[in-house]
Protein backbone atom coordinates (compact mmCIF):
# COMPACT_ATOMS: atom_id res chain seq x y z
CA UNK A 1 0.00 0.00 0.00
CA UNK A 2 0.70 3.31 -0.68
CA UNK A 3 -0.24 6.67 1.36
CA UNK A 4 -0.30 10.61 -0.59
CA UNK A 5 -0.88 13.60 1.44
CA UNK A 6 -2.57 16.14 -0.21
CA UNK A 7 -0.37 19.62 -1.42
CA UNK A 8 -2.34 23.00 -1.08
CA UNK A 9 -1.57 22.56 -5.36
CA UNK A 10 -3.70 19.14 -4.84
CA UNK A 11 -6.36 20.57 -3.07
CA UNK A 12 -10.05 21.32 -4.70
CA UNK A 13 -9.19 18.49 -7.52
CA UNK A 14 -11.57 15.45 -8.37
CA UNK A 15 -9.73 11.98 -6.80
CA UNK A 16 -10.26 10.99 -10.59
CA UNK A 17 -7.76 13.96 -11.82
CA UNK A 18 -5.29 13.53 -8.62
CA UNK A 19 -4.68 10.29 -9.53
CA UNK A 20 -4.26 10.50 -13.09
CA UNK A 21 -1.29 12.84 -12.25
CA UNK A 22 -0.07 10.57 -9.51
CA UNK A 23 -0.15 7.31 -11.43
CA UNK A 24 1.92 8.21 -14.62
CA UNK A 25 1.70 5.35 -17.41
CA UNK A 26 -1.10 3.60 -15.35
CA UNK A 27 -4.02 3.05 -17.82
CA UNK A 28 -7.02 5.31 -16.89
CA UNK A 29 -9.36 2.38 -16.78
CA UNK A 30 -7.49 0.90 -14.24
CA UNK A 31 -7.54 4.10 -12.00
CA UNK A 32 -11.34 4.17 -12.46
CA UNK A 33 -11.12 0.23 -11.42
CA UNK A 34 -9.60 0.57 -8.33
CA UNK A 35 -11.21 3.41 -7.06
CA UNK A 36 -14.92 1.66 -8.05
CA UNK A 37 -13.94 -1.61 -5.96
CA UNK A 38 -13.07 0.67 -2.83
CA UNK A 39 -9.24 -0.10 -3.09
CA UNK A 40 -8.81 3.57 -2.75
CA UNK A 41 -9.29 5.63 0.38
CA UNK A 42 -9.87 8.70 1.15
CA UNK A 43 -8.97 9.68 4.97
CA UNK A 44 -9.59 5.60 5.32
CA UNK A 45 -12.83 6.00 3.66
CA UNK A 46 -14.19 5.48 0.42
CA UNK A 47 -14.49 7.72 -2.11
CA UNK A 48 -15.81 8.21 -5.58
CA UNK A 49 -14.38 9.60 -8.99
CA UNK A 50 -16.06 12.62 -8.11
CA UNK A 51 -15.45 13.14 -4.53
CA UNK A 52 -12.84 16.68 -4.21
CA UNK A 53 -9.62 16.59 -2.34
CA UNK A 54 -8.96 18.94 0.80
CA UNK A 55 -5.36 19.85 1.56
CA UNK A 56 -3.60 17.35 3.82
CA UNK A 57 -6.49 14.57 3.08
CA UNK A 58 -4.62 11.37 2.81
CA UNK A 59 -5.13 8.88 0.14
CA UNK A 60 -4.78 5.50 0.43
CA UNK A 61 -3.40 3.63 -2.98
CA UNK A 62 -3.11 -0.69 -3.69
CA UNK A 63 -0.33 -1.72 -5.15
CA UNK A 64 -0.60 -0.27 -9.23
CA UNK A 65 2.31 -2.10 -11.46
CA UNK A 66 3.36 0.04 -14.45
CA UNK A 67 4.76 -2.57 -16.87
CA UNK A 68 7.36 -1.45 -18.57
CA UNK A 69 5.78 -1.14 -21.84
CA UNK A 70 3.10 1.07 -20.24
CA UNK A 71 6.50 3.27 -18.93
CA UNK A 72 7.87 3.90 -21.89
CA UNK A 73 4.74 4.60 -24.06
CA UNK A 74 4.26 7.03 -20.94
CA UNK A 75 7.65 8.41 -21.69
CA UNK A 76 7.17 8.68 -25.23
CA UNK A 77 4.32 10.49 -25.04
CA UNK A 78 5.73 12.99 -22.53
CA UNK A 79 8.43 13.63 -24.79
CA UNK A 80 6.04 13.96 -28.02
CA UNK A 81 4.09 16.09 -26.14
CA UNK A 82 6.99 18.43 -24.91
CA UNK A 83 8.28 18.43 -28.64
CA UNK A 84 4.90 18.68 -30.03
CA UNK A 85 2.42 20.84 -28.17
CA UNK A 86 1.97 24.38 -29.54
CA UNK A 87 2.06 27.20 -27.41
CA UNK A 88 -1.18 28.49 -28.35
CA UNK A 89 -3.62 31.12 -26.13
CA UNK A 90 -7.12 29.89 -27.14
CA UNK A 91 -9.70 32.82 -28.27
CA UNK A 92 -10.07 34.83 -24.89
CA UNK A 93 -13.53 35.85 -23.84
CA UNK A 94 -12.96 37.04 -20.26
CA UNK A 95 -9.73 37.42 -18.18
CA UNK A 96 -8.58 39.13 -15.23
CA UNK A 97 -6.29 38.57 -11.96
CA UNK A 98 -8.46 35.34 -11.73
CA UNK A 99 -9.52 33.40 -14.31
CA UNK A 100 -9.92 33.73 -17.83
CA UNK A 101 -12.63 32.10 -20.47
CA UNK A 102 -11.81 30.67 -23.39
CA UNK A 103 -14.17 29.92 -26.51
CA UNK A 104 -12.79 26.31 -27.59
CA UNK A 105 -12.63 24.73 -30.94
CA UNK A 106 -14.26 21.58 -31.77
CA UNK A 107 -11.81 18.61 -31.41
CA UNK A 108 -9.68 19.59 -29.04
CA UNK A 109 -9.60 17.66 -25.75
CA UNK A 110 -9.49 19.98 -22.62
CA UNK A 111 -6.58 18.00 -21.38
CA UNK A 112 -4.16 15.03 -22.14
CA UNK A 113 -5.03 11.98 -21.10
CA UNK A 114 -6.93 8.49 -22.97
CA UNK A 115 -4.38 8.54 -25.88
CA UNK A 116 -4.71 12.18 -26.50
CA UNK A 117 -1.09 13.33 -26.10
CA UNK A 118 -2.32 17.37 -24.96
CA UNK A 119 -5.26 19.53 -24.38
CA UNK A 120 -6.00 23.09 -23.87
CA UNK A 121 -4.78 23.01 -20.71
CA UNK A 122 -1.23 21.60 -21.53
CA UNK A 123 -1.08 25.01 -24.98
CA UNK A 124 -2.20 27.41 -22.58
CA UNK A 125 0.88 26.48 -20.15
CA UNK A 126 2.95 26.08 -22.52
CA UNK A 127 1.81 29.60 -24.20
CA UNK A 128 2.31 31.46 -20.45
CA UNK A 129 5.16 30.12 -18.60
CA UNK A 130 5.09 32.65 -16.34
CA UNK A 131 1.82 31.95 -15.22
CA UNK A 132 2.28 30.40 -11.84
CA UNK A 133 -1.27 28.52 -11.85
CA UNK A 134 -3.64 27.66 -14.66
CA UNK A 135 -6.53 24.97 -13.93
CA UNK A 136 -9.45 23.42 -15.80
CA UNK A 137 -12.58 24.92 -14.02
CA UNK A 138 -14.80 22.39 -15.32
CA UNK A 139 -14.66 20.36 -19.07
CA UNK A 140 -16.57 20.54 -22.19
CA UNK A 141 -16.45 17.14 -24.57
CA UNK A 142 -13.72 17.26 -27.05
CA UNK A 143 -16.14 17.11 -29.79
CA UNK A 144 -18.27 20.19 -28.09
CA UNK A 145 -17.12 24.29 -28.90
CA UNK A 146 -17.70 26.79 -26.64
CA UNK A 147 -16.99 28.28 -23.31
CA UNK A 148 -14.46 26.86 -21.05
CA UNK A 149 -13.17 28.51 -17.45
CA UNK A 150 -9.62 28.27 -16.43
CA UNK A 151 -8.91 29.30 -12.85
CA UNK A 152 -5.59 31.49 -12.53
CA UNK A 153 -5.53 31.39 -8.66
CA UNK A 154 -5.94 27.99 -6.09
CA UNK A 155 -8.91 30.55 -4.59
CA UNK A 156 -11.09 31.07 -7.63
CA UNK A 157 -10.58 27.20 -8.87
CA UNK A 158 -12.87 26.57 -5.52
CA UNK A 159 -14.91 29.43 -5.78
CA UNK A 160 -15.83 28.80 -9.59
CA UNK A 161 -16.31 24.88 -8.77
CA UNK A 162 -18.60 25.19 -6.01
CA UNK A 163 -20.28 27.35 -7.79
CA UNK A 164 -20.45 24.57 -10.20
CA UNK A 165 -21.54 22.12 -7.84
CA UNK A 166 -24.02 24.28 -6.33
CA UNK A 167 -25.50 25.02 -9.82
CA UNK A 168 -25.17 28.75 -9.13
CA UNK A 169 -23.81 29.01 -12.94
CA UNK A 170 -26.54 29.04 -16.04
CA UNK A 171 -24.96 26.85 -18.86
CA UNK A 172 -26.73 27.21 -22.21
CA UNK A 173 -25.85 25.73 -25.32
CA UNK A 174 -26.65 25.26 -28.85
CA UNK A 175 -27.71 22.06 -30.41
CA UNK A 176 -28.97 21.44 -33.75
CA UNK A 177 -31.30 18.09 -33.75
CA UNK A 178 -32.71 15.95 -36.37
CA UNK A 179 -36.51 16.22 -36.76
CA UNK A 180 -38.91 18.99 -35.43
CA UNK A 181 -38.75 19.37 -31.78
CA UNK A 182 -42.28 19.71 -30.12
CA UNK A 183 -42.34 23.46 -28.60
CA UNK A 184 -43.97 22.13 -25.46
CA UNK A 185 -41.54 19.46 -24.70
CA UNK A 186 -39.72 22.07 -22.55
CA UNK A 187 -37.95 19.79 -19.33
CA UNK A 188 -35.92 16.60 -19.98
CA UNK A 189 -35.27 15.03 -16.63
CA UNK A 190 -34.97 11.23 -16.71
CA UNK A 191 -32.05 9.81 -14.65
CA UNK A 192 -28.77 8.51 -16.52
CA UNK A 193 -26.03 5.98 -15.95
CA UNK A 194 -22.91 5.77 -17.00
CA UNK A 195 -21.25 2.65 -18.11
CA UNK A 196 -18.15 1.77 -19.69
CA UNK A 197 -18.34 -0.67 -23.10
CA UNK A 198 -16.55 -3.82 -23.56
CA UNK A 199 -12.95 -3.76 -24.49
CA UNK A 200 -9.98 -5.92 -25.89
CA UNK A 201 -8.36 -8.09 -23.75
CA UNK A 202 -10.44 -8.25 -20.81
CA UNK A 203 -9.85 -4.13 -20.76
CA UNK A 204 -13.19 -1.61 -20.38
CA UNK A 205 -13.97 0.34 -23.29
CA UNK A 206 -15.51 3.46 -23.98
CA UNK A 207 -17.48 5.89 -21.77
CA UNK A 208 -21.16 5.67 -22.22
CA UNK A 209 -24.38 6.80 -20.92
CA UNK A 210 -27.67 5.78 -21.35
CA UNK A 211 -31.36 7.28 -19.66
CA UNK A 212 -32.65 5.06 -17.29
CA UNK A 213 -35.93 4.67 -15.18
CA UNK A 214 -36.82 6.98 -12.45
CA UNK A 215 -36.60 4.02 -9.90
CA UNK A 216 -33.25 2.97 -10.93
CA UNK A 217 -30.65 2.76 -8.12
CA UNK A 218 -27.86 3.54 -10.39
CA UNK A 219 -29.35 6.62 -11.69
CA UNK A 220 -28.47 9.60 -11.58
CA UNK A 221 -30.28 13.08 -11.01
CA UNK A 222 -30.65 14.96 -14.36
CA UNK A 223 -32.56 17.94 -15.72
CA UNK A 224 -32.06 19.73 -19.07
CA UNK A 225 -34.37 22.63 -20.26
CA UNK A 226 -34.92 23.21 -23.90
CA UNK A 227 -35.87 26.15 -25.95
CA UNK A 228 -36.75 26.12 -29.66
CA UNK A 229 -34.98 28.99 -31.33
CA UNK A 230 -36.08 27.97 -34.70
CA UNK A 231 -37.58 24.71 -36.54
CA UNK A 232 -37.78 23.11 -39.75
CA UNK A 233 -39.43 19.67 -40.98
CA UNK A 234 -35.21 18.47 -41.07
CA UNK A 235 -33.96 20.51 -38.11
CA UNK A 236 -34.60 22.15 -35.09
CA UNK A 237 -32.23 24.83 -33.47
CA UNK A 238 -32.71 24.46 -29.40
CA UNK A 239 -31.05 26.00 -26.86
CA UNK A 240 -30.03 24.20 -24.01
CA UNK A 241 -29.58 25.01 -20.81
CA UNK A 242 -28.51 22.20 -17.95
CA UNK A 243 -29.10 22.20 -14.12
CA UNK A 244 -27.05 19.03 -13.60
CA UNK A 245 -23.72 18.69 -15.21
CA UNK A 246 -23.19 14.33 -15.79
CA UNK A 247 -21.78 13.44 -18.52
CA UNK A 248 -22.86 13.56 -22.02
CA UNK A 249 -25.88 14.79 -20.60
CA UNK A 250 -27.68 16.96 -23.44
CA UNK A 251 -26.65 14.37 -26.12
CA UNK A 252 -28.33 11.48 -24.42
CA UNK A 253 -31.36 13.44 -23.20
CA UNK A 254 -32.25 14.91 -26.62
CA UNK A 255 -30.94 11.66 -28.60
CA UNK A 256 -33.36 9.79 -25.78
CA UNK A 257 -36.51 11.97 -27.45
CA UNK A 258 -35.68 10.34 -30.74
CA UNK A 259 -33.85 13.78 -32.22
CA UNK A 260 -29.95 13.15 -31.81
CA UNK A 261 -27.71 15.85 -32.01
CA UNK A 262 -26.76 16.58 -35.83
CA UNK A 263 -22.94 14.91 -36.23
CA UNK A 264 -22.69 13.59 -32.14
CA UNK A 265 -20.91 10.20 -33.14
CA UNK A 266 -22.13 8.76 -30.12
CA UNK A 267 -25.52 8.87 -29.80
CA UNK A 268 -26.20 10.57 -32.97
CA UNK A 269 -27.83 9.41 -36.66
CA UNK A 270 -24.81 7.50 -38.03
CA UNK A 271 -25.77 7.21 -41.51
CA UNK A 272 -26.81 10.93 -41.74
CA UNK A 273 -23.92 12.20 -40.26
CA UNK A 274 -21.48 10.06 -42.99
CA UNK A 275 -23.83 11.94 -45.61
CA UNK A 276 -23.29 15.21 -44.19
CA UNK A 277 -19.52 14.26 -43.81
CA UNK A 278 -18.95 13.03 -47.23
CA UNK A 279 -20.76 16.19 -48.90
CA UNK A 280 -19.29 19.42 -49.72
CA UNK A 281 -19.73 22.96 -49.65
CA UNK A 282 -21.74 24.48 -47.24
CA UNK A 283 -23.98 21.21 -46.88
CA UNK A 284 -21.14 19.37 -45.32
CA UNK A 285 -20.38 18.76 -41.07
CA UNK A 286 -17.67 17.05 -39.98
CA UNK A 287 -18.42 17.83 -36.65
CA UNK A 288 -21.36 17.60 -33.87
CA UNK A 289 -23.78 20.70 -33.73
CA UNK A 290 -23.39 21.42 -30.03
CA UNK A 291 -21.99 24.53 -28.84
CA UNK A 292 -21.39 26.14 -25.36
CA UNK A 293 -23.20 29.76 -26.40
CA UNK A 294 -23.91 31.44 -22.78
CA UNK A 295 -22.43 30.97 -19.18
CA UNK A 296 -23.31 33.08 -15.87
CA UNK A 297 -21.63 32.87 -12.97
CA UNK A 298 -20.52 35.13 -10.11
CA UNK A 299 -17.01 36.24 -9.94
CA UNK A 300 -14.96 34.79 -7.67
CA UNK A 301 -13.15 37.81 -6.06
CA UNK A 302 -16.07 40.46 -6.70
CA UNK A 303 -19.20 38.19 -6.79
CA UNK A 304 -20.43 40.43 -9.41
CA UNK A 305 -22.77 38.85 -11.87
CA UNK A 306 -20.90 38.02 -15.15
CA UNK A 307 -22.65 36.58 -18.41
CA UNK A 308 -20.30 35.56 -20.66
CA UNK A 309 -20.88 34.47 -24.64
CA UNK A 310 -19.28 33.24 -27.63
CA UNK A 311 -20.15 33.41 -31.52
CA UNK A 312 -21.35 30.26 -33.20
CA UNK A 313 -18.24 29.10 -35.14
CA UNK A 314 -17.88 29.86 -38.75
CA UNK A 315 -18.57 26.18 -39.75
CA UNK A 316 -21.10 25.82 -37.61
CA UNK A 317 -23.01 28.92 -38.87
CA UNK A 318 -22.29 27.92 -42.17
CA UNK A 319 -24.11 25.07 -42.29
CA UNK A 320 -27.21 26.55 -40.28
CA UNK A 321 -27.95 29.03 -42.85
CA UNK A 322 -27.84 26.41 -45.25
CA UNK A 323 -29.90 23.86 -43.20
CA UNK A 324 -32.23 26.24 -42.34
CA UNK A 325 -32.28 29.57 -44.32
CA UNK A 326 -34.91 31.49 -42.47
CA UNK A 327 -33.14 31.44 -39.38
CA UNK A 328 -32.12 34.93 -38.19
CA UNK A 329 -29.04 35.04 -37.12
CA UNK A 330 -28.43 32.88 -34.25
CA UNK A 331 -27.69 34.80 -30.52
CA UNK A 332 -24.46 36.66 -30.19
Amino acid sequence: MKTLSVEEDGAGQRLDNYLMRQLKGVPKTHVYRIIRSGEVRVNKGRASAETRLNAGDVVRLPPVRVSERAEQKSQSMAAQAGAYVPAKDFPILFEDDSFLAINKPAGVAVHGGSGVSFGVIEQLRMARPQAKFLELVHRLDRETSGILLVAKKRSALKNLQDQFRERETGKTYLALVLGTWPANKKVLDKPLHKYLLPGKGGEDGERRVKVVSKDDPDGMPSLTLVKVREASPSYSLLEVTIKTGRTHQIRVHLASEGMPIVGDDKYGDFEVNKALARATGPGALKRMFLHAWRLQCNHPATGERLELRADLPPELMQFLLQAMPATPPAPQ
